[in-house]
This record gives structure tokens, C-alpha cells and sequence, in this order.
């Protein structure tokens, strides 16, 4: 089963992309339960590892086979999203959850105007435009009081959201033109192997305590893990990075969301704004216009 051929167009690469990052905003939720049992590495190794070895099981003898090429590949994107996670991480532990989430995702920002380094031209008005509305609308979603003060915690969420941004086009350069599944499963693997890594050198590794602790810990390598991040290159791989820079911008309000279910935290009529905001930068971002005139024409 190729899942890459099933994607064969952008808007059924966007509708991927946009499940995936919900799926995996979800894990907003279930991680922030979970941290009261497992330590932040710990966590991070368990789920991932778990969720890989998950993948094995349909996808096992795709991987045997694995080229080279795409193995380094899968390394590379891993390496590069093991590194956003740990500064999330930090930034969790020094700042609220609603100043990272919205220096995370600074990334819709900084995806572009690296985009634009890289390729020698600027963006498109239009995608300059979705950019700047979808950002006004994660601050009104994730912002408390209107402002951020900048600490070290700040300053690393700064720094997660740059790194996010870097994973994008990393994933989008070595996901085209090749087997973006089995890259997402390596990355997959990647990520589990490192943060194992990471548990034993600065934490005390433990198993998942009682059922709940492993139900969301399932929960969490299956749906967020197995699903949302090895997926993210395969939808990817039918996308500009700028596009799918773009579309994170449907986290915070998935998060939101989830935290006003299960968390009991109130959205409020400035989330509500914020999230139509987000909607409607994704939207203009597309120029809708200009494709009806050349329709009409």
C-alpha cells in the first residue's frame, strides 16, 4: 500500500496535514497529564519507541528494505524535530502553556521569510497577508494580558519556533521524490531512540504506572505519534514548505479547543476571535480571488 500515491492532490495533501497537526495537538492535553508520572525525556522515548515499533508491524518489511538514502533522510528530519520537542520542553517548564504555544508557532513567520532567503524571491502578497492574520489570531487565542515578557523561557520559545520552522523545510526538502513513509517512520524512531538518550543521561527512566498512565501513553503513540508525525512527510511531500508553514497555524486552535473540553479552560469571545482569525488566514493565504478571475476569465 502506497500512502503517498493515495495523496494525489494538494487540497488531499492539506486535509492530511491539517488532521495531523490536530491529532497531534491532542497531545497537548494527554502529555500534560501523563508529565505528573513520567519525566519530559522519559515520556518523550517511551511514546516514540512504543509508537515506532507499532509501525513495524505493517510496515516492518518496507523498512528492511530501506535505501540509504532515505534512511539518512528519515535521521535528518528526526534529529531536526527531536530538537523542537526539547525546546518546547524548556520553554514548558519556564513559561505558561499559552506563551508557548504562541512562540512555537511564531514558525508560520519564520517559514517564509526563510523560504524566501533560500529561494532568492518573496512571498506572495497573499501568503504575506494569511501570515500576518493568522498570527493576530494565535495571539488572541494563546495570549493572556496582551503581551509577552521576555525571559529565558521567551527566548527559547523563540528559538522552538525558529527550529519548527527549519524542521518544515528540512521535511519538505527530503520528502519529495522519495519514500516519505518510511522517512516518517525513521524520524519516528529517531526521535524515541533520542529521547531515551536524553532520559538516562539527565532523568530516572521509568515504565508508564497504573492503566491510565498507559492508556494515554497508547493514546499518545498511536494517534499523535504513530499517525501525526510520520504522516506529517508524506502530506508534506505534495506541499510547498510555505504552505505547510502555513497550516500549522491550525494547532493553537485544535489546542484550544481540547483545553476548553477537557481541561476546562474558558476560550472565551477573544478565542473565538482568534480562531476564526487563524481560518481566515488559511484561506486568504490561497489568493481565492485571484483564482476566480482566472476562472471567470
Amino acid at each position: 500500500m502506497n500512502i503517498k500515491n493515495s495523496i494525489q492532490t494538494e487540497r488531499g495533501a492539506e486535509i492530511l496535514l491539517i488532521f495531523v497537526l490536530v491529532a497531534r495537538s491532542t497531545s497537548f492535553v494527554m502529555s500534560k497529564v501523563t508529565m505528573n508520572a513520567m519525566n519530559p525525556f522519559n515520556l518523550l522515548g517511551v511514546r516514540f519507541l512504543l509508537a515506532f515499533l507499532l509501525l513495524c508491524i505493517p510496515f516492518g518489511k518496507r523498512l528492511v528494505k530501506i535505501k540509504k538514502q532515505t534512511l539518512l533522510k528519515g535521521l535528518l528530519v528526526g534529529l531536526a524535530f527531536f530538537c523542537v520537542m526539547t525546546a518546547e520542553l524548556f520553554t514548558l517548564r519556564l513559561t505558561a502553556s499559552s506563551t508557548s504555544s504562541f512562540l512555537e508557532n511564531m514558525a508560520i513567520v519564520f517559514v517564509p521569510i526563510f523560504e524566501a532567503v533560500l529561494l532568492h524571491r518573496l512571498p506572495a502578497k497573499y501568503s504575506v497577508a494569511g501570515v500576518l492574520i493568522s498570527m493576530i489570531g494565535i495571539g488572541f487565542l494563546t495570549l493572556e494580558g496582551g503581551r509577552i515578557v521576555l525571559g529565558t523561557g521567551e527566548l527559547i520559545g523563540i528559538l522552538s519556533g525558529i527550529l519548527y520552522a527549519v524542521a518544515i523545510i528540512i521535511t519538505d526538502r527530503l520528502s519529495h521524490n522519495d519514500d516519505s513513509l518510511l522517512i516518517g517512520m525513521v524520524q519516528v524512531g529517531t526521535i524515541g531512540a533520542l529521547g531515551m538518550i536524553a532520559s538516562f543521561l539527565f532523568e530516572q527512566p521509568t515504565l508508564p504506572q497504573g492503566q491510565t498512565s498507559w492508556l494515554m501513553v497508547i493514546y499518545l503513540a498511536v494517534v499523535c505519534t504513530g499517525f501525526g508525525f510520520t504522516l506529517q512527510p508524506v502530506a508534506q511531500s505534495r506541499l510547498t514548505a510555505e504552505r505547510a508553514g502555513l497550516l500549522i497555524a491550525v494547532s493553537p486552535v485544535s489546542s484550544a479547543i481540547m483545553g476548553s473540553i477537557f481541561l476546562k479552560e474558558y476560550l472565551g469571545i477573544s478565542g473565538m476571535i482568534g480562531a476564526i482569525l487563524v481560518v481566515g488566514g488559511i484561506i486568504i493565504s490561497k489568493d481565492p480571488f485571484h483564482k476566480k478571475a482566472q476562472v471567470s476569465s
